[in-house]
């Protein structure tokens, strides 16, 4: 439209200038072939700016959209709300500025929420983190959501700071893996109301278990060999049966008792289960064996003999009973206080051997003075 008042001036004043050649003015002095030259050079100039236009057009033209009820007639674009820095005169297209995008959570924030929690409950965030790291990572909503779960199960803060000091996995388990827990323990462990509250006290883990790969199994194995009152072991419900329970069997069985006797011997004393091999059957055993010359059979009767110190009790008692010349019972060794005992003893000494019968004979003693 800008170029179009030159051309149309350029073809008139040729044209012009053609059908006045015969004038003697200066305009009218132009020959046929001027006259062609001049049209071709303003044809050939209108259509190569006209192409051009065309080029410009295409390339800032406005972009295909669905019809909209308020077109713009001046331009075709459909009708947009006015930006800032959008040219709504030549159909230029509209900067977009893309949306604000919300900021992810500070870890670091979120971090100090976690600890500034764990403080206000009274436990050593620091301390706590580091044995169970996986807090780093969890949610505080969930961690929050577990402490008043088991606070409600009417645990003081010092309770709970137990529970997590024994067990800090308590912390990143949900409420959904815990009530399934407490209900086991009441309808299958028969665990009494009055009594969850001292079972968890006494064996935290319970609460990080799996009701069906673990505390069930358990449950199931304890029963089949013949421990009716699990209720009164529950700490035994977080032992694995492969890993734990069946290899201490096996170890009495290896060391010379039958699978009957051994399994009796479990029967009786159920804690016998929780006692390390290596640090604790082993050693006891070979004094038994090797330094006091028992019979097992004695260990079958009485296997909590397994359950004393024997740096503290089982070798000064009996090392004390050698000097004197006296044999006890195991039980009569082990179970009375440090007094009883020294009377006991005392007794003995100052009187005569006693009877077959007494409590205070051991015909299995091989005491060598």
């Amino acid at each position: 439209m800008l170029m179009s008042g030159p051309f149309l001036t350029g073809y008139t004043r040729t044209i012009n200038d053609w059908y006045d050649r015969e004038i003697r003015i200066p305009s009218g002095v132009i020959s046929e072939n001027e006259v062609i030259t001049q049209i071709w050079v303003l044809l050939l100039g209108g259509l190569g700016l006209a192409g051009l236009l065309d080029v410009w057009v295409v390339k800032w033209r406005c972009p295909k959209q669905s019809l909209s009820p308020n077109p713009d007639p001046g331009f075709g674009c459909p009708k947009k709300s006015l930006a800032p820095n959008a040219d709504a005169g030549f159909g230029f297209p509209k900067k977009t500025i893309p949306p604000k995008k919300s900021l992810p959570p500070n870890p670091d924030t979120s971090f100090q929420k976690m600890v500034l929690y764990l403080e206000s409950i009274g436990l050593d965030s620091f301390s706590v983190i580091e044995n169970h790291p996986k807090l780093i990572t969890a949610s505080l909503d969930d961690i929050k959501s577990t402490v008043e779960y088991i606070m409600s199960m009417d645990f003081t803060t010092i309770e709970f700071r137990r529970i997590v000091g024994m067990c800090p996995d308590v912390l990143t388990t949900h409420v959904s893996d815990i009530i399934p827990v407490f209900t086991f323990l009441l309808r299958e462990a028969h665990v009494k109301g009055s009594d969850i509250k001292r079972v968890i006290h006494r064996r935290p883990r319970l609460l990080v278990c799996s009701v069906n790969n673990q505390l069930r199994p358990t449950l199931y194995y304890l029963q089949s060999i013949g421990i009716e009152e699990v209720s009164r072991h529950t700490d035994l419900l977080s032992c694995s049966v492969q890993e734990k329970l069946i290899p201490r069997i096996d170890y009495f069985e290896n060391i010379g008792f039958s699978r009957r006797d051994a399994t009796t011997m479990f029967r009786r004393f159920p804690p016998l289960f929780c006692y390390s091999i290596k640090n604790n059957l082993e050693p006891k055993y070979n004094y038994f064996v090797v330094e006091m010359g028992r019979d097992l059979k004695e260990l079958k009767e009485f296997p909590q003999y397994f359950s004393f110190s024997l740096e503290n009790r089982i070798k000064p008692r009996h090392k004390r009973c050698v000097e004197m010349g006296v044999c006890f019972p195991l039980p009569v060794l082990l179970k009375m206080t440090e007094m009883s005992f020294q009377n006991r003893l005392d007794l003995c000494v100052n009187s005569s051997t006693p009877l077959k019968k007494s409590p205070l004979w051991c015909n299995a003693c091989d005491i060598q003075v």
